[in-house]
């Protein structure tokens, strides 16, 4: 899975960009031939619809992000544009053939309340029965206060979950990083978890997870896959408690003050960068920040 892993990385980084089958393959070292059949095999979709379902994915992020700088949303020709869609005709087919509604007709709050609603229900009898009562915007009676930080470029060694958000991957995950990384006097590192998909626009099962760990600049191999992260600036919130304060944080960094700051999220995922080593406390109480990559508006 760890060349597979490169093929994803790399379409990730490049969707505004033409994303032929024999590039992809050149940068996960397969053949075009033997890549399109593992590819299927190991994801689930051909390369053509992975990419076709990233860049949509994609766009329903763009429409849904108010640029709240200026109080208005980018257009549809400039989302098709950065997600990689030749056309707006283009993207506006694809579009329709995935949701089935236009993409100017298409009610993105009612979407992504009714896919939090789909994965709360099926994952809630695993998560804590409080998980679920969510900060209206403007509330904040935990008191969060942002910091902001400049991160320098950073290599990550990661193991990918795939349907994280179901049975134990994610612990598995880490207890096996772990290993690596304490044979080879990294464990003490600075520990991250982090998710390239939008869980209120992906469904759960698609959802992917990685469990990484800031390395120096080498090249993992094996398993472990590694990532290389621009400098970047982050709004910062540190948290120490279960994972309904964690719930919280993320409402209250989203809904309250990410729209009042004059900041716009990045392209880059938000971090769990943990304080020590993950889960040291146990699975009920966790210490971490957590990183919203932003730029200004």
């Amino acid at each position: 899975m760890g060349r597979i892993n490169l093929a994803i990385d790399y379409v990730r980084k490049n969707l505004d960009q033409p994303l032929k089958l024999e590039v992809v393959a050149k940068a996960a070292g397969f053949s075009p031939f033997h890549f399109h059949r593992i590819f299927r095999l190991m994801v689930g979709e051909s390369l053509n619809e992975f990419v076709k379902r990233v860049r949509l994915e994609r766009a329903v992020v763009w429409m849904s992000r108010q640029h709240w700088a200026t109080r208005r949303r980018p257009s549809l020709t400039d989302i098709a544009l950065a997600c990689g869609f030749g056309s707006s005709s283009d993207f506006s087919r694809c579009f329709k053939e995935r949701y089935g509604v236009a993409a100017s007709r298409f009610d993105v709050a009612a979407f992504r309340a009714k896919r939090r609603e789909e994965r709360d229900r099926t994952i809630a009898p695993r998560w804590p029965k409080n998980f679920q009562q969510r900060l209206k915007p403007g509330a904040n009676p935990d008191g969060f206060a942002v910091k902001l930080r400049r991160l320098p470029a950073r290599t990550v060694a990661y193991l990918r979950v795939n349907n994280s958000y179901s049975g134990d991957g994610v612990k598995d995950a880490v207890g096996r990083l772990r290993q690596w990384a304490e044979a080879r006097g990294l464990a003490d590192g600075r520990w991250l978890g982090y998710m390239w998909d939008d869980p209120e626009i992906v469904p759960h099962e698609q959802c992917r997870y990685d469990v990484g760990l800031e390395v120096p600049a080498l090249a993992p191999g094996g398993e472990v896959g590694r990532f290389e992260f621009p400098a970047m600036q982050v709004a910062e919130l540190e948290i120490r408690g279960g994972l309904d304060l964690e719930i919280r944080a993320l409402d209250w960094l989203f809904g309250t003050w990410l729209p009042a700051s004059g900041y716009v999220p990045t392209e880059q995922p938000c971090f769990e960068a943990w304080i020590g080593r993950p889960f040291a406390h146990g699975y009920e109480h966790f210490e971490l920040c957590l990183q919203i990559p932003v730029e200004r508006g």
